[in-house]
């Protein structure tokens, strides 16, 4: 699998606190220059992105972001207005605390109210996974299909830990048909990109492999 392959199932990410717009016309730039899958930033940037970028690549965005426990009208509200601003995908993070007390119907009713408001725009599901058991990551990989969303994803980045060659295994292993799988956090190798993929990663969510590839003499 050469790099250009690998690039395009990227979703080229920045989103620091700090994220200014240069930098974010700077990573979009990038991203229609390599040709990733999309652009992922803050949702204070969408519009602007997204007048800049045209159709000349996908905005996605995140919800509830990062520690997922805001409430579902709250994110519900976000995945709106970020739709409404041109988002093209949305990544939503789930409330990990009602996943640990087993309120699993909470979960997939907040899912699929979020899906609902994507209509046929992509919804992608941060679990979280190094926060989680094994058994807590089965149940959402369970949770994710009933409730129709696209995605799971594995991180935010933001926690303790990214994404695992174990966790996508497990995924991919467990997941519905119809479901896909985004690896997150921590890839910063085209060698891992590649292993992601094969294990079963649709998107792999970094900024480092186009920060790579920049780097490479032409």
């Amino acid at each position: 699998m050469n790099h250009s392959e690998i690039l395009s199932r990227v979703d080229h990410t920045l989103l620091s606190q700090t994220a200014t717009w240069e930098e974010i016309q700077a990573l979009c730039d990038d991203a229609v220059r390599y040709h990733t899958a999309s652009v992922c930033i803050p949702p204070c940037y969408v519009k602007q992105a997204k007048d800049y970028v045209k159709d000349r690549m996908a905005v996605c965005t995140v919800v509830g972001f990062p520690n997922g426990y805001s409430t579902t009208a709250s994110k519900v509200f976000e995945t709106r207005e970020a739709l409404e601003n041109g988002a093209d995908e949305i990544d939503m993070v789930i409330w990990v605390g009602a996943l640990k007390d087993k309120k699993y119907d909470l979960i997939r009713e907040e899912i699929q109210e979020l899906k609902k408001a994507c209509g046929d725009k992509i919804l992608k599901v941060i679990v979280e996974t190094c926060l989680l058991t094994q058994e807590e990551k089965i149940r959402m990989c369970e949770l994710v299909t009933e409730a129709g969303a696209d995605f799971i994803k594995t991180s935010t980045g933001f926690s303790t830990g990214g994404a695992t060659f174990e966790d996508v295994k497990l995924f991919a292993e467990h997941i519905g048909p119809g479901v896909k799988i985004k690896a997150a956090g921590g890839i910063s190798s085209f060698e891992d990109g590649e292993t992601f993929i094969k294990l079963g990663a649709s998107r792999l969510g970094t900024s480092r492999l186009v920060k790579i590839e920049k780097s490479q003499p032409c």
